[in-house]
């Protein structure tokens, strides 16, 4: 067993950051954001696109776990502007919300 999985993973965790709608909207146009399902792992799943992992890969866009982002989509990501994560994995951009923390009364 290598650790190259592993060293890959480290390597996508760090270049995961906290990005608006509005930095993505130019990779929606281009066709090229793909959105990660939120009870997904997105670091795995970019792991599995970076790998070319067709069986993982292939399991989630047929259950929708991860996916184009479609125009209905864009527009009530728009209108929210919820907390997105994204991370590159050329030439794609994986997106995913991330459920707000709960509020503490």
């Amino acid at each position: 067993m290598t650790e190259q999985p592993s060293t890959l993973y480290a390597k996508l965790l760090g270049e995961t950051a906290p990005i608006r709608w509005q930095e993505l909207q130019p990779f929606f146009a281009r066709g090229a954001l793909l959105l990660v399902e939120g009870s997904q792992d997105l670091i795995a799943v970019a792991q599995a696109v970076a790998e070319n992992d067709q069986g993982k890969v292939g399991v989630w866009l047929t259950s929708g776990q991860l996916k184009k982002v479609e125009v209905a989509h864009a527009e009530d990501l728009l209108a929210r502007d919820p907390q997105l994560w994204a991370v590159v994995v050329a030439p794609w951009v994986l997106v995913q919300e991330r459920a707000e923390a709960p509020k503490v009364h």
